[in-house]
């Protein structure tokens, strides 16, 4: 009995520190690594700011999440800047992420087109344009690496078979995640969208709720972190 006592106590300590909004030291170790086959001296290397940091918050969680859709299933809700991994059973993993900026929202369901590692970043002639008329040039082609504003994974967002140009993808500037910075993209911190990537497969729902709509209550409901799950895996 006591030896049970002892487990229970230290569980539900354990609980305690979950239930802060202090991020685990195994939360994400966020500067980029070099991209496979791409020599130490190919590009300069970035140093990522250690003070530059997500908010808490934003740290990869495991979720108890209420919601009808299926296992496998991506929920981006661009007002809580949340991306939820869909699991089953009540449970979801739930990511911090950057969205578009004013003017850039948009909602919608989508799919998972297609998946890249280290992808090559071609802005589309549009943004060329408009950064164009600003007075910025920005390059017609960036190849993979580290430098590259996609990271580390992509997952290109079709729908009607069609790719409509948004995308679910890493970066270089982890600040940036909560916060409205991007062009309608999907941004997450590299060891997130790595970690996305592995599990979420071409095919995939991708159910986007754009700003200000009140759809996530249709979709889901976000009931908090899974203690159990996090102390006990499964």
């Amino acid at each position: 009995m006591s030896q049970f006592r002892s487990i229970l106590t230290g569980a539900l300590a354990a609980a305690v520190m979950l239930a802060t909004p202090l991020a685990p030291a195994s939360a994400l170790p966020i500067a980029p690594a070099p991209a496979p086959g791409l020599a130490a001296d190919a590009l300069p290397v970035i140093q990522v700011s250690q003070s530059k940091q997500p908010k808490p918050e934003f740290m990869r969680r495991k979720v108890r999440l209420v919601t009808d859709e299926q296992p496998g299933t991506i929920i981006i809700d661009t007002n809580t800047k949340y991306l939820y991994y869909v699991q089953g059973q009540n449970r979801a993993i739930r990511y911090g992420v950057g969205v578009g900026r004013e003017g850039f929202g948009w909602s919608g369901v989508v799919k998972v087109g297609r998946k890249a590692e280290w992808p090559d970043w071609r802005p589309p002639a549009t943004m060329i344009a408009r950064e164009r008329a600003k007075g910025n040039k920005i390059p017609a082609f960036v190849k993979g690496g580290p430098n590259n504003p996609l990271g580390a994974r992509a997952m290109y967002l079709y729908k009607g078979g069609r790719d409509t140009i948004f995308r679910i993808h890493g970066t270089n500037q982890p600040w940036t995640i909560g916060q409205n910075m991007s062009s309608g993209c999907i941004r997450m911190m590299n060891k997130d969208v790595e970690h996305l990537y592995q599990q979420a497969s071409i095919g995939s729902k991708v159910i986007v709720i754009g700003p200000g709509s009140k759809l996530g209550d249709n979709f889901y409901n976000d009931r908090g972190v899974d203690i159990i799950s996090t102390l006990f895996g499964g």
